[in-house]
């Protein structure tokens, strides 16, 4: 009996919790736009013209039009000045590289020197695990750690943000095929979510 509550309970979990926190980030962006920009636009038009969603337009519009802008050379060039700036302040430097990096990272935008998952075998023990390749050319890796027959990959951990990159020999590792979207999901979710290429061959 106990143990089917604590499945249902898990099960619940599982399925909503995507849910409330897509519909959270939603909610903050939301609030966070027309509290902001709201104010800004109320004192420049007459409250009677201010209607309620303006300052979530606004934003929508403020963000296309820096993605635009950030198309010419000019942008680049000014923003490249402000992230060196960045560079010298200490723990925000740590904290803009960490975020900017991993948003690069998934962004499907930035062209990468390589995209595959893998899994990666733990000697004759037979065990694997699902790791995401995020470096292979070892010459941009500090001096001691770029054995050049070897691969830099992140294993992200399940039922929670964060993970270990590691540096895997080329021969522990097997080429899945899988978008790296689709393993983050079986990943963080312990395998729980349905085959990815079922869902993909349904669709």
């Amino acid at each position: 009996m106990l143990r089917s509550i604590n499945k249902n309970i898990l099960t619940g979990l599982i399925t909503t919790l995507p849910v409330i926190l897509t519909l959270y980030i939603l909610y903050w962006f939301i609030v966070a736009t027309e509290s902001f920009l709201g104010g800004a636009i109320r004192a420049v038009l007459p409250e009677e013209l201010y209607r309620p969603g303006m300052g979530v337009i606004a934003g929508l519009v403020v963000a296309f039009l820096i993605g635009l802008l950030m198309q010419s050379s000019i942008a680049q060039k000014l923003f490249s000045r402000v992230e060196r700036i960045v560079y010298r302040l200490p723990l925000i430097k740590s904290v803009y590289l960490s975020i900017r990096d991993l948003l690069d990272y998934f962004s499907s935008e930035k062209k990468k020197d390589f995209e595959q998952v893998v899994a990666i075998t733990f000697g004759e023990t037979g065990m694997q695990v699902v790791g995401l390749v995020t470096q292979t050319d070892m010459n941009h890796m500090p001096a001691g750690f770029n054995q050049q027959d070897s691969l830099l990959v992140y294993i992200p951990m399940s039922y929670g943000i964060g993970g270990f990159a590691v540096l895997v020999p080329r021969s522990a590792t097997r080429p899945l095929d899988m978008s790296m979207e689709d393993a983050m999901r079986f990943t963080l979710t312990a395998g729980v979510t349905s085959d990815p290429k079922s869902e993909n061959n349904e669709k």
